[in-house]
């Protein structure tokens, strides 16, 4: 494997913020009922942490704490 197929595959904050990105577009063509509302705040909120999860955790490595 070479290093620019390397980077690219585990670039993990570009491909966790571009799923996120996907998601609330799924989200935002779903049916507009109470249960969808509800379920795409859920899975909006979710998708965003996997990214925020994933920077705090490298910073935690790369500093002390």
């Amino acid at each position: 494997m070479t290093k620019i197929q390397n980077t690219k595959q585990y670039d993990l904050e570009d491909r966790t913020l571009a799923f996120a990105k996907r998601v609330r577009a799924f989200v935002n063509i779903l049916p507009k009922t109470t249960a969808n509302f509800e379920d795409g705040k859920q899975l909006i909120k979710a998708s965003g942490s996997v990214g925020a999860n994933y920077i705090e955790a490298n910073e935690a490595l790369s500093k002390k704490d």
